[in-house]
């Protein structure tokens, strides 16, 4: 892993059982302490601050490095899977080629996230916390 990585933290909805998944996740491999989970439906979350509105976090994904640099959309999870150890899945999603799929499948994802959320949310925490 490259050391000279800066810190990233991700902004997720925690009211999406999908989104919390994959928060799981990436803690449970956040052993060199490069990621940091901020729940925009928290306390923690301060819109003025980040630069983000509540609104803006809830229809894409947003990073911030510890520079105070913003990301969003897709480029957040290559960035995510970096600092989470997770090479090939950094290497899939920073693909030029795979950018046009990814970040439709991200639009309708984020759109919808409630809906598919209710129908693989469950499953997906379920196994997520027995891999734990």
């Amino acid at each position: 892993m490259d050391q000279n990585l800066q810190k990233l933290t991700l902004f997720y909805d925690g009211a999406c059982p999908l989104c919390q998944a994959e928060i799981l996740f990436l803690s449970g491999r956040n052993q060199a302490d490069l990621l940091g989970f901020v729940d925009i439906n928290s306390k923690a979350y301060d819109p003025l601050k980040v630069g983000v509105s509540c609104e803006e976090a809830l229809a894409a994904m947003y990073g911030q490095y510890a520079d105070g640099t913003l990301i969003n959309g897709v480029t957040v999870f290559p960035e995510a899977y970096r600092r989470a150890d997770l090479p090939t899945l950094a290497w899939i999603f920073s693909r030029k080629s795979m950018q046009p799929i990814l970040k439709m499948g991200y639009r309708f994802f984020a759109k919808n996230r409630h809906a598919i959320s209710r129908v693989f949310g469950p499953g997906a925490l379920w196994l997520v916390k027995t891999k734990a």
